[in-house]
């Protein structure tokens, strides 16, 4: 029988298999010179001047990174970004991180010192805070009617660079670029506001189609974050593209959506795996740590991973959540229990995490899930899905269920690989 081992939080798990699979994995690109890339990324900005035609000797600095739930690259290319800002004649003292939580909980000091690497305890670092009044700064209205309220630090420095990874994003069809700022550094209000253009005007219900991942043109949510965003002013993009196992394969600098549209066609490229026809059972890894640190994070391998799956078949999750379901109210939603109850809900009362658990639910009455995680069998089961013990137990569990000759296929990398059945 042949072996099957995949990454599930900082260990693996192994099974043997029974049946033939077929692995999608992404395009296979060698990795370079990490601070090669960056470095060349800087000067030579996609439109846009480079930093130092940007900043002038003195000005206060603020570069807004992302949390620990999403690896970036972060403790390489902070050090270069302030070498940067010292050689244009930017001090230490007058750089500030702004670490842009969105809704998710501040960092322990270990989780700051993983994001800053070398420039901890040198640099400042702040967490954003979606919750606190004398944080926030209202900055206008879009033009479909949310007020915009982002972070006080962040808008009044001098000069304001995001920082980020592209990859994909389960409704609004990319990370990185805009989301750094919205919701990355917003009001919980703006956060929330700007996701609800996922819903298509009550008279019609459901969701809008382009609000899915990959795709941005039509997309109402990535328009609704865009807009938003661009209340910052922000005056520098970096954004990272990372390989599965945290490798820098591409960095974008430059416009704020000039330089991410760009990142958005690699990832596209890369990422996307063609698949001849939908398979009875896809046993999905979100890839490990972080991918797999909660599950609000876990459930994007969920979302991409379906795709591979025939409507009615199985789907086999490896995500390990060690930091629990990742916000303390997601869970609660689960108490509707009938998908169309749980969307008059979240429309009376939007809330981002209500609207993940939505979808996790909708795609757990669409397919049979089993999955291997740290949670109990109750709250397993609230979320629509089945408890197995672990990887082995699974494939043992599910067997029964499946063709003589079953299509299989694995995703060792689920939160990265986007199936696309042709």
């Amino acid at each position: 029988m042949e072996q099957l081992e995949l990454k599930y939080g900082s260990a693996k798990q192994s099974a043997e298999l029974p049946f033939n699979v077929q692995t999608l994995g992404p395009k296979t690109v060698a990795a370079q010179d990490p601070q090669k890339l960056i470095r060349s990324a800087l000067q030579k900005p996609i439109g846009s001047p480079t930093l130092d035609q940007i900043i002038k000797p003195g000005e206060s600095v603020v570069i807004v990174t992302s949390d620990i739930t999403r690896y970036t690259g972060s403790e390489i290319y902070l050090p270069i970004l302030v070498e940067e800002l010292n050689r244009i004649g930017v001090a230490d003292e007058q750089i500030s991180i702004l670490i842009a939580l969105g809704i998710h909980r501040e960092q322990t000091e270990e989780e700051h010192k993983k994001i800053l690497g070398p420039l901890y305890g040198r640099i400042a670092v702040f967490d954003h805070d979606c919750d606190d009044p004398e944080q926030l700064v209202n900055l206008g209205r879009t033009d479909s009617g949310f007020d915009v309220a982002l972070n006080k630090r962040a808008i009044e420095a001098d000069r304001l660079i995001v920082t980020g990874t592209i990859g994909f994003h389960y409704f609004a069809g990319f990370g990185g670029g805009r989301k750094g700022l919205v919701p990355g550094v917003a009001s919980r209000e703006t956060c929330m506001a700007s996701h609800f253009a996922v819903f298509n005007p009550p008279e019609i219900g459901g969701k809008h189609p382009q609000a899915v991942t990959g795709v941005l043109n039509g997309n109402p949510v990535h328009q609704a974050l865009l807009q938003a965003a661009r209340f910052a002013e922000p005056d520098f993009l970096l954004n990272t593209v990372l390989s599965p196992q945290k490798e820098l394969l591409a960095v974008y600098c430059g416009d704020l959506e000039q330089a991410h549209l760009q990142g958005c066609e690699l990832v596209r490229d890369l990422f996307s795996v063609p698949l001849e026809q939908a398979a009875d059972l896809a046993i999905i890894s979100c890839g490990g740590e972080p991918k797999d640190i909660n599950f609000i994070q876990s459930q994007k391998a969920l979302d991409y991973g379906c795709r591979a799956v025939k409507e009615g078949g199985s789907i086999i999750l490896l995500a390990s959540c060690r930091d629990g379901f990742g916000h303390p109210t997601f869970f609660d939603w689960f108490r509707y229990q009938d998908l169309d109850e749980f969307e008059t809900a979240l429309r009376a009362d939007y809330q981002i995490n209500g609207q993940t658990a939505h979808a996790t639910l909708h795609k757990a009455r669409r397919f049979r899930v089993l999955l291997v995680s740290e949670f109990s069998d109750e709250e397993t089961a609230k979320m629509g899905m089945q408890k197995v013990a672990d990887l082995q137990a699974a494939i043992d569990l599910v067997k029964a269920d499946l063709p003589e000759e079953p299509n299989v296929v694995v995703i060792p990398d689920g939160g990265t690989v986007l199936p696309m059945v042709e």
